[in-house]
Order: C-alpha cells, then sequence, then structure tokens
C-alpha cells in the first residue's frame, strides 16, 4: 500500500503541498509580472492584483477547506485516544479544535478581502489567522506532550515543540514591525525610512507561515493510524 494510502495521511500531506503551492505560486507570477519586488514582499502583497489574485484567493480557500479537514480529523483522533488513555482533557482538545477553525477562518477572510481593496478586513483576517494559528500550535503541541507515548514518538513532540517557538518568536516583530511601515505600495525602496521595519516584518510573516506548513507535515505519520467513519442513522416516522 503506498504511503498516501494509510489512514488519513493524505489529509496534511495535501494541505502541506497546497499550502507551500498557494504561496509560491502566487509569488512567481507577482514577480514574473514585475506586480511585487523579488527581496520578501508581504506574502498578501503577491495576491494584491489581478491575475495573481484570484489564484490566490482561490488556492487559500481550498487550503482553510483542507485546514478544517486536518485540523478537525486531529481532535477526533486526540478523542479516540483520550478516550481509551485519558491523557489528554476534552477541554483542551476542544479548545484547540474552536482556536484551529477560527484560523481558518482568518484565513478565508485573507482569500476573499484583497489588501488593496479592503485593507481593514483583510488585515483583520490576517491577525486572526496568524494568532489563531500560533495559539493553536501551542495547544497541540501540549496536546502531544500530554498524549506521549500513546500519540507521538518523542522526536515527533520535540519537533512541534521547536516549531511553535519559532512561530511564537516570529509572530512578535511581524506584528510590531508592521505598526511602523507607513508606506502601502507594493514596490518598495531600500532608502525609505520604514524600509529596515518592512523587511523584518515581511521576513518574519514568512517564517510563521511556513511553520504552520512544518507543523501541519509532522501530522502525516499519526494521520496513518487512524480513518474516520460517518455513521448514517435513519428513523422511519409512522
Amino acid at each position: 500500500m503506498f504511503w498516501f494510502r494509510q489512514g488519513l495521511c493524505f489529509l496534511p500531506a495535501f494541505l502541506v503541498v497546497w499550502s507551500s503551492g498557494t504561496f509560491i505560486i502566487s509569488y512567481l507570477i507577482a514577480l514574473f509580472r514585475h506586480d511585487v519586488d523579488i527581496i520578501f514582499p508581504y506574502i498578501s502583497d503577491t495576491g494584491a492584483n489581478p491575475p495573481e489574485s484570484c489564484i490566490f484567493g482561490l488556492m487559500t480557500f481550498i487550503s482553510a477547506c483542507a485546514g478544517i479537514a486536518t485540523i478537525y480529523a486531529r481532535y477526533k483522533f486526540v478523542e479516540k485516544l483520550s478516550a481509551e488513555t485519558r491523557a489528554v482533557g476534552p477541554c483542551l482538545n476542544k479548545a484547540a479544535l474552536l482556536v484551529g477553525m477560527m484560523s481558518c477562518l482568518g484565513m478565508c477572510i485573507v482569500a476573499t478581502f484583497q489588501e488593496t481593496t479592503v485593507t481593514v478586513a483583510h488585515d483583520a483576517g490576517a491577525l486572526l489567522f496568524f494568532v489563531s494559528g500560533v495559539v493553536y500550535t501551542i495547544l497541540q503541541s501540549v496536546i502531544s506532550h500530554h498524549a506521549y507515548p500513546f500519540g507521538s514518538s518523542m522526536g515527533v513532540c520535540r519537533a512541534r515543540l521547536g516549531i511553535t517557538i519559532i512561530a511564537t518568536l516570529a509572530f512578535f516583530p511581524t506584528v510590531i514591525c508592521a505598526f511602523f511601515v507607513k508606506q502601502t505600495t507594493l514596490h518598495r525602496d531600500t532608502d525609505d525610512k520604514d524600509y529596515p521595519f518592512h523587511l523584518a516584518s515581511a521576513v518574519c510573516e514568512w517564517i510563521v507561515a511556513f511553520s504552520f506548513i512544518c507543523f501541519f507535515l509532522t501530522y502525516i505519520d499519526d494521520f496513518k493510524l487512524f480513518t474516520l467513519r460517518v455513521q448514517t442513522e435513519y428513523e422511519y416516522l409512522s
């Protein structure tokens, strides 16, 4: 049996590949059309102008849907594991599910409202995505350590913790430096006074985004261990 047919591991695998493609493809198209600078534009800058904005919006929405499916599958896996071992409290698992869904909602907002058209809604969605995403990785790292050795191996637990630390540390300069960026154009000049803040914020934004991708990459082995089934119950009313 091929590895991607084992359990539900195709879910995080698809999420990782598709999300990476979303960022890279929109960046390459925007770069080819000279819509952005080659040196670390904001991720949203690469999807600000058509046609890359259309591709970015569609692919981001699909990533959000794949994220919802993956987060819910993870929730059900931990729920089943906790029912047998009582290693993870149900409240912690439900909190991770809720925060993860909020992060996906933020992705949908980012995909729907482009940066240059509805800036306030776009920035709110991006902030919701990043804040909820970081909190989700923290909660899942805690869950992984509580579930050990029944869930993931210690190596995977440490990898998730390391990725969480990187994402958390990169999140703060992403937001803080963004407040000092005054220029809203897609092309930047290195002589601009706020250019160092823009560069630091953009670099950290890419780090946070790919930290999330790497975090879901660690789900692949776990998702080989289980499947989900839908049970239909029909009640005949006379």
